[in-house]
């Protein structure tokens, strides 16, 4: 049963909302001192606009492994969807135990102003922990 499930706390992994060149992109960063295995990631969007709520396509996406100090790309972002609140879902294994966080960014959070230098990634974005 799900209750008899430990889930211990998350340390060391993060989710990052950067620009490029190219655009805004997702990732997701190992800080930790262990690979992570078997990353499953759910994605979606939902809030309201002038009254009408609004969501995006629920998406999910598997990363064999993320080694230790390494990152991966979860997806790209449209800056049309920073009005609403953007939900990441993290899953993965270490060592055989079972880790699981949800990233909430809340809506106009992923704005210039809140952008710091993301070592691993050579880039300016939020960082959520």
């Amino acid at each position: 049963m799900k209750k008899d499930i430990k889930f211990p706390q998350i340390e060391n992994v993060f989710v990052s909302v950067v620009q490029d060149d190219e655009g805004w992109k997702v990732y997701l960063l190992n800080r930790h001192d262990e690979q992570l295995d078997t990353v499953m990631v759910t994605s979606k969007g939902y809030g309201d606009k002038n009254g009408q709520e609004q969501k995006t396509s629920v998406l999910r996406h598997m990363i064999p492994k993320i080694e230790s100090g390494e990152y991966a790309l979860i997806e790209p972002i449209s800056e049309d969807v920073f009005h609403l609140t953007n939900e990441y879902w993290v899953s993965f294994f270490i060592n055989g135990q079972l880790y699981d966080k949800k990233y909430i960014f809340v809506p106009e959070t992923i704005i210039k102003d809140n952008l710091s230098f993301i070592p691993e990634l050579k880039l300016q974005g939020v960082l959520h922990e």
